[in-house]
């Protein structure tokens, strides 16, 4: 168990609404200021518990084995990067604060962070199910893939599956799921780059390192730059991602900057540029514009 300090502002009912898109509940349920999270740790089954109150997050894992245990620094660590606190967004606000068109944004949304899936792996096959589909449509086939592919912990909640588990199940049944051809070639490649260690899923981006993992994952096929720049901001917590090219980014850029006709990805990747590095936290707060499951 661990306990964590809350900057000032956290946007705790945010954190809790991305935990929240899934209304069927099977791999993640948000009780009030708690939430219950299914993964996989070092093989075993294991519940996340993560409760808010009092600026304060306490974070403990129930594995179901007993050879197994989580120090509280491990703990810590887990926490810190699912609550997005590896991000320096002070920094983004007191540079934009006052700037004409990013202090509407700023302004209604202090302390706006990049919420992170509990793994990188998670957080990549999450952009490669919402390739091209509506969030709707991810959810769904997302909630079947984990069912179908990953463990139950001994509570019931479902454990999101790590890439051994997918590689035991056949392709039969990732398309039962909802996953396309081009899909399952993807998620195969991504499994297969990882298990051959041409992929490193632990190392920390940096803009030092970032072009050499970004080279990695468009080498997969079936990952492009918008499933690369999505995986990097929720997986990773790297902030300078352009999500030009994704619709919602693009609509409520249009409503923000009051414009007759939708910006072109090209535009809007433009209007991005101004902002590195900082560009996908931009996005986000264009998300997070609309709603906050939207994010």
């Amino acid at each position: 168990m661990s306990t964590i300090l809350l900057p000032e502002h956290y946007r705790s009912d945010d954190f809790f609404a991305f935990h929240l898109r899934d209304q069927q509940n099977i791999a993640e349920i948000v009780d009030e200021n708690c939430l219950r999270k299914g993964i996989i740790w070092q093989g075993n089954a294991a519940q996340i518990h993560l409760h808010i109150e009092n600026q304060k997050a306490v974070i403990s894992l129930d594995i179901d084995s007993s050879n197994f245990s989580v120090s509280e620094k491990q703990a810590s660590s887990l926490g810190q990067h699912m609550l997005g606190l590896n991000q320096d967004v002070a920094k983004f606000e007191q540079q934009y604060s006052a700037d004409p068109i990013l202090e509407k944004l700023i302004n209604n949304q202090k302390e706006l962070r990049i919420y992170q899936s509990a793994s990188p792996f998670e957080a990549l096959v999450w952009a490669i199910i919402g390739q091209q589909i509506s969030v709707h449509a991810a959810i769904a086939i997302r909630r079947r893939f984990i069912q179908a592919v990953g463990i139950q912990h001994s509570s019931g909640i479902w454990c999101f599956p790590t890439e051994q588990q997918v590689m035991l199940v056949d392709d039969d049944i990732l398309r039962q799921t909802g996953f396309s051809t081009g899909k399952i070639i993807a998620l195969r490649a991504l499994c297969d780059a990882i298990q051959n260690q041409h992929l490193d899923l632990s190392q920390q981006v940096s803009p030092e390192n970032v072009a050499v993992i970004t080279e990695q994952l468009l080498s997969i096929k079936g990952i492009g730059p918008w499933t690369v720049s999505y995986a990097l901001l929720r997986g990773f917590n790297y902030l300078d991602g352009s999500l030009h090219g994704d619709v919602a980014v693009r609509r409520n850029l249009q409503k923000l900057l009051q414009q007759e006709t939708q910006p072109t990805a090209k535009e809007t990747e433009k209007w991005l540029e101004q902002f590195s590095p900082w560009r996908a936290l931009v996005a986000a707060h264009l998300w997070r514009s609309q709603s906050a499951a939207g994010y």
